[in-house]
């Protein structure tokens, strides 16, 4: 006897071959997601090729500033719930220590993917020892966020928003990375996840959560300026400065409130499975973009 379920057979249709775009310019690390015919959604190929790129960036002596980016209009649309490339039931050789997902039975295999994809991934990558910068216009929108917030500097644009409406739409207390109330106000951060609205960017600039706003047409060579600013000062004291604030944060709980969140994240989803059959209510990538832009206009 086994607890053990077979595998449920996918086969994911890819658009492209290069969800990652890298290049290195003068020192500088430019990682660009690259799915903008579905406004940047990571999936599984995504995020393993992101992760393949940091590495190859924190591997090259070169390389003293990372840039990660997202190719048209928007910066990203978060987690891939409904595009063909959708892969959740596919397995990528794990990148930590965790077993595989797709032979767990019911709450196991999301739990299981998402230790793995979502706070696994995003706690290293928030690791690496260089500095690293998003640079952000449009939709940065749930999964989007976390990306956005691994990093050490945020550059947006001024037509960027953004907005975690997991809540509203799902039931479920944000996303997997739960950084919001380090990100924000604690009263800020309750309306941001409760009412699950839009944040221009300036707002998000008021409180911290970005560095600089730009107009659209600025975005590259203001973030280019701090990169090569960054790319051009000590290895070493780059990495120290970015550790202490991280490791600040760290005593301040972030972590142990971030573990604690993700297991709600996850009792949510399970409640979804029970209730409504699906663990993320039924929402799909057209549904959650149809509810989200009737909301802004």
């Amino acid at each position: 006897m086994t607890d053990l379920v077979e595998p449920r057979q996918i086969d994911p249709v890819y658009e492209t071959e290069e969800p990652i775009l890298y290049e290195v310019v003068e020192g500088v690390a430019w990682i660009t997601m690259n799915r903008p015919g579905f406004n940047n959604a990571q999936n599984g190929q995504m995020t393993y090729a992101l992760d393949d790129a940091f590495g190859r960036a924190v591997n090259d002596d070169a390389v003293k500033c990372i840039v990660l980016a997202g190719n048209g209009k928007h910066f990203s649309a978060g987690h891939d719930i409904g595009t063909p490339g959708r892969d959740l039931h596919f397995e990528f050789d794990k990148r930590l220590m965790l077993p595989p997902h797709t032979n767990k039975p019911a709450a196991e295999l999301l739990y299981t993917r998402e230790q793995e994809q979502y706070l696994g991934m995003c706690r290293r990558w928030r690791d690496i020892p260089k500095p690293t910068i998003a640079m952000v216009q449009g939709a940065c929108v749930a999964g989007g966020l976390m990306l956005a917030w691994v990093c050490d500097l945020i550059v947006a644009s001024e037509d960027a928003f953004f907005q975690d409406p997991v809540n509203p739409l799902m039931g479920i207390p944000g996303v997997e990375y739960f950084a919001h109330a380090y990100e924000l106000p604690p009263r800020v951060a309750k309306e941001f996840l409760l009412l699950g609205e839009r944040m221009p960017a300036a707002r998000a600039y008021s409180f911290g959560m970005v560095n600089k706003v730009v107009p659209r047409d600025e975005l590259r060579a203001a973030t280019t300026a701090w990169a090569d600013k960054l790319a051009g000062q000590g290895r070493l004291g780059n990495w120290l400065t970015k550790q202490s604030v991280n490791h600040v944060e760290e005593l301040r709980g972030k972590r142990s409130a971030m573990d604690a969140v993700f297991h709600m994240h996850h009792f949510a989803h399970a409640q979804n499975d029970l209730v409504k059959g699906d663990s993320i209510a039924g929402v799909s990538g057209k549904s959650a973009a149809a509810s989200n832009k009737s909301q802004a206009d």
